[in-house]
Parts: structure tokens; sequence; C-alpha cells
């Protein structure tokens, strides 16, 4: 009985470590695919399901929290010393704020989604995208202005000229969507092919 125990704790840890860690080259669609397949049929899903191109899933988190389930904003410090309070709510690969993850889970009806969890992270991304091309007339496949709404939100996008730092982040966004997308070109057939999966 403890023998079992103990297997089922190992099981679970493998599987939680499996699934957390970052990739080893988050500037690489093929690689980040190679080493999670699983990640690839759920943004495959998205695509199909929202419109929203892989290649802009990725480089969306990519600039959002480089892959880290974990991610958060850096906490403000009192006196440039003592930790304070986060600016923000922002959490997980997708740095969704609660208030718009909160949104999303009642629109959807997907009401046990994680920000810490790729599938959920990518769905909503995908929702985000899509309900931006809705509001604002954006089309999914443009990824600097998606970029910005995303970042800016639906109501302050109008306001993007005034930041040059939100578009300087834009602009890498725009870049790395597309060097995913080139890079994608050369893998996605071999992909798109069944492969066998232990868990």
């Amino acid at each position: 009985m403890e023998f079992l125990k103990i297997k089922f704790i190992f099981l679970i840890s493998f599987l939680l470590v499996g699934c957390s860690s970052i990739p080893t080259n988050t500037a690489n669609s093929c690689s980040i695919f190679d080493e999670r397949y699983l990640w690839y049929k759920h943004s495959k899903k998205v695509e199909l399901k929202w419109g929203t191109p892989i290649y802009i899933q990725l480089a969306i988190i990519k600039m959002e929290s480089d892959f880290d389930w974990l991610a958060k904003p850096a906490r403000k410090k009192l006196f440039k010393v003592i930790p304070y309070k986060r600016p923000s709510s922002s959490f997980g690969y997708s740095q969704a704020v609660k208030g718009t993850w909160e949104q999303y889970k009642r629109e959807t009806g997907n009401k046990l989604a994680t920000r810490a969890r790729y599938k959920d992270s990518v769905d909503f991304i995908g929702w985000y995208t899509s309900k931006t091309e809705e509001i604002l007339k954006i089309p999914k496949k443009d990824a600097f202005k998606q970029y910005l709404a995303y970042h800016e939100g639906w109501g302050n996008f109008k306001n993007y000229k005034k930041n040059k730092k939100v578009i300087k982040l834009a602009k890498k966004v725009e870049k790395q969507s597309n060097i995913y997308k080139s890079q994608l070109l050369k893998c996605r057939n071999s992909l798109n092919k069944n492969k066998y999966i232990i868990f």
C-alpha cells in the first residue's frame, strides 16, 4: 500500500514537472512543439475554433511570459528596497488579469480554466483576439495591432499612439510572429502526423 502511494506521488510530480517546465528554446516554434507535442494540438484546436493563427498565439505568450506558467509581474518596491504590491493581477502563460479571465470563463463556459495551464491560456488568447476583431475590427492575423489591443485593452486601444513603449513591444511581437510562422512552415506537416503520447 505504501509502495503504491509513493508511486502515485512520483507519477503526479513527474507529470507536473513535464507539463509545466519552460521549453528549452522558446524562440523556435518547431522546437517548442517538439518538446510539447500536446501544446501543438491545443494551439491547432484554438486556430480552428477561433481563427487565431498558431504563430500569433505563440508570439503573444513569448512576449507576455516567455512560456513560464507561473509568471507574475515584478513587485513594486518602496524606497527602492522594500517589496510592495504587484502592478497588476496578471498571471500565467497569457498574463491575463483576473477580471478579464473571469469574463472569459463566463462567456465560454470554461469554468475550470486556469491561467497556469497552456490549453486554457491559448484558448483565452483565441477568445480575446476574436473579440478584438469583433470590437475593434482588427484582423486576427494582424499581430501588431492585435498585441496593442491585448496589452492596452479594448477601451484604451485608441490611445496606443501616445505610448511608445507598447508600440515597441508590439513591433517585437509582430517580428516574432513572422519568425514563428516561417519556422512552422518547415515542421507543420510533421506535427500534423499522428504521434503516440505516453501520458
